[in-house]
């Protein structure tokens, strides 16, 4: 008897797996502010930090983390301003860095740790990279792009062009009600019976009146990003590799063909086949061997030079 792909009757094997290990909880404060993060993996393995996209946070990456644990020491960061880590009053990509860096020193994930970072993520990556070239082993961009500096892809600074700040988030009178109203952005089939609302319950926060969004929604009001993506992914070198989901239609990650020839081919750019922007809750066994088979590439180049 055959099953169809999709058959949302069909729990997959890696829901149950990735929920069996959570992790260790862990926390951080960088500048005054609490960041928390989640390990998995032995100390001494090759360090690997892995980097959530907007109003997301580390839980993003429970069903990737705990099947790289036996290759990895593995760090899942709550960003400020996401998840469980507190809040500032101005955001840029220059403190995401030191947040990231923090982290890596903090989890002992040892010498020259790989920063994976999807959608703004990947962003958060790119500064990273450019920042603290020296001390990394290599970049991996998750369904981000960088795109040319007359079109690139722009989170924040709404107060500049509006003059308008973010409304506080929504709170829901009860947990149900809360969970109902969880979409993913840009949406996407659900291919996991329970992940969704798994999922909704670890991104929302009890507060007076009922249930909210754990995430700052003033964030990208403050958010300092500025230009010069281009030439910051250029002078990475250390070595980097993009990532896309084939179907997805996320406006941040369309521009694989503009790094691809800002790097005269050599970018390797893996498109993984059916997925959709959050690739990770539909194929995240291929996530993983992408991430297996290119990191541990790099380290075998480093070692043998």
């Amino acid at each position: 008897m055959s099953l169809e792909a999709n058959d949302m009757s069909v729990v997959p094997g890696w829901f149950e797996r990735g929920l069996a290990d959570p992790g260790e909880r862990q926390e951080v404060e960088v500048d005054g502010v609490p960041i928390r993060f989640l390990t998995w993996g032995n100390v001494g393995s090759p360090g690997l930090i892995l980097i959530h996209g907007s109003n997301a946070h580390a839980r993003w990456w429970q069903f990737v983390a705990p099947f790289l644990a036996d290759k990895f020491r593995v760090a899942a960061i709550d960003l400020s301003g996401n998840g469980d880590s507190g809040w500032r009053e101005r955001y840029s990509g220059e403190q995401y860095a030191t947040e990231v860096m923090a982290v890596c020193d903090a989890a002992q994930l040892g010498e020259a740790p790989v920063v994976i970072g999807h959608s703004f993520g990947g962003y958060v990556a790119l500064e990273t990279g450019y920042r603290h070239d020296a001390a990394l082993g290599g970049v991996m961009f998750f369904d981000f792009t960088v795109n040319a500096p007359e079109a690139y892809y722009e989170w924040g600074n709404k107060l500049a062009t509006d003059g308008k700040s973010a409304r506080p988030t929504r709170v829901y009178e009860d947990l149900a009600a809360a969970t109902r109203r969880f979409r993913l952005l840009p949406e996407q089939p659900s291919r996991c019976p329970g992940l969704m609302d798994w999922l909704a319950g670890e991104s929302l926060r009890e507060v007076p009146g009922g249930w909210t969004w754990k995430f700052d929604p003033s964030m990208y009001d403050f958010l300092t990003m500025g230009p010069g993506q281009r030439d910051k992914f250029l002078a990475i070198t250390s070595p980097t590799a993009l990532v896309t989901g084939q179907l997805s239609t996320d406006e941040g990650a369309l521009a694989g063909d503009y790094m691809l020839e800002l790097t005269r081919g050599m970018l390797p750019v893996i498109e993984l086949p059916g997925t959709h922007h959050h690739f990770m809750f539909e194929e995240p066994l291929a996530v993983v061997a992408v991430i297996k088979a290119t990191v541990l590439g790099w380290l075998d180049v480093r070692a043998h030079g």
